[in-house]
């Protein structure tokens, strides 16, 4: 069969990203596989630290007498737990692990499986949704769900990492069995409008959460087909991000106006009501918003992580039950309007091709790892939950999942 003028194009083209990478990286590629690529990188270089001090009161912290905030014995406990290591050291995320190629347009959303290493999802605007193991012998793609007939705009697993749900360009929400590969439901939105974010509701995953395009914000339940009454909210715009914290009593929906509104979700009868609405930046997408609650003794606060097409990514600490925000940081980032990030330290994917690591308690210079690899924008981000690979994903269709460097003193310390 003879390739057509594209596809002699696209292979000339990944071939000489390969090398590149190569190059850049000093990997050896094996080009037994022309749909997916394992690569094996090792970098010399070697990001510089900065001593670590957390700049965010707790009632844990104390003020010196210039009013900067001063680690406690409990901080100290804390790092030394995970080695004593640096924010630098522990994010030194600077091999290639593996390359995939089987998108044929940009992954606009990558997730790892809860508490899995290895199973990754990625959705994409050429209508599918793979679902990568990328720490089998070699890395393989164990599937490719096709039921969309548009562009893939959103997608989550479940708690138990059995079902999947998507949204699309298409204006239909599907609900799949990963281990079966089959679509167990579609279901179309109820305004006819473009579906552009979903999410499992995180504490009864027969629920599910959908933005539209007319800005709506949508409860399903996906179990009988059905929007519960009351489940629907106007907010405005065209609604692009979504959050839950891990109560799954509030939730955070965020529009391409800038503005962010909280909501209140009754567990029962997934009813939604509006609680606080903050306006971030006049006319600028909230391209994704992050929960996280810290883990740090230092930074006990939840947190949202929000990405708005101002240039900034702004971090914001929820200060009461309604989901009220209080602005701590704003970093300066330039990125494309579907871009998506994640909240781990904190983390970015950039319009200019490279990924970011931003220390949130640095005042200066926070930007801590960079990694380039990429050619065209970067739109999606996800870590595997022990961090040890990070997936990265780009508007071509390009996935690349990177291996964390163990930092040199990785060995067990007591803590005091």
């Amino acid at each position: 069969m003879r390739l057509s003028d594209d596809s002699l194009v696209r292979k000339q083209y990944l071939k000489i990203r390969s090398q590149l990478l190569q190059q850049r990286y000093g990997v050896s590629c094996d080009q037994s596989s022309n749909r997916s690529r394992s690569i094996s990188a090792r970098s010399s270089s070697r990001i510089s630290e900065s001593p670590e001090i957390s700049r965010f009161p707790s009632e844990n912290n104390f003020m010196n007498e210039q009013g900067t905030v001063v680690p406690t014995k409990q901080a100290e406990a804390s790092r030394a737990i995970v080695g004593g290591t640096t924010i630098a050291e522990n994010y030194a995320f600077v091999g290639v692990h593996h390359i995939f190629d089987q998108h044929t347009a940009g992954v606009t959303m990558l997730k790892f499986a809860n508490n899995d290493r290895s199973r990754l999802c990625c959705a994409s605007f050429d209508g599918t949704v793979s679902i990568c193991n990328v720490t089998a012998t070699p890395p393989c793609i164990e599937v490719v769900l096709k039921g969309h007939k548009k562009g893939v705009t959103g997608c989550d697993w479940s708690v138990s990492n059995d079902l999947m749900v998507t949204c699309s360009l298409d204006t239909t929400l599907c609900l799949w069995n990963v281990v079966s590969q089959k679509c167990l439901r579609i279901v179309k939105d109820q305004m006819g409008a473009e579906m552009l974010s979903c999410l499992f509701q995180p504490a009864n995953n027969n629920m599910v959460i959908a933005g539209n395009s007319r800005g709506m914000v949508e409860v399903l339940n996906v179990s009988t087909g059905i929007y519960p009454r009351g489940g629907s909210s106007k907010l405005g715009g065209k609604v692009l991000a979504l959050a839950c914290d891990a109560s799954g009593q509030l939730l955070w929906a965020g529009n391409n106006k800038g503005t962010i509104v909280s909501f209140l979700f009754d567990l029962e009868t997934g009813r939604l009501s509006k609680l606080r609405r903050l306006n971030v930046a006049e006319n600028c997408p909230i391209t994704c918003i992050s929960w996280r609650a810290w883990i740090s003794r230092e930074a006990r606060d939840p947190t949202l992580l929000v990405n708005c097409a101002a240039n900034v990514v702004c971090l914001f600490r929820v200060v009461d039950k309604e989901g009220s925000l209080q602005l701590k940081r704003k970093f300066s980032i330039r990125f494309t309007l579907e871009s998506h990030y994640v909240l781990k330290g904190a983390f970015t994917g950039s319009e200019d091709s490279c990924v970011y690591f931003l220390d949130i308690e640095r005042e200066e210079k926070p930007c801590v790892n960079k990694l380039q690899g990429h050619a065209c924008p970067v739109l999606g981000v996800s870590f595997n939950y022990d961090e040890s690979l990070l997936a990265t994903s780009d508007y071509q269709g390009l996935v690349i999942v990177w291996k964390r460097e163990k930092p040199p003193n990785n060995s067990p310390q007591q803590a005091t």
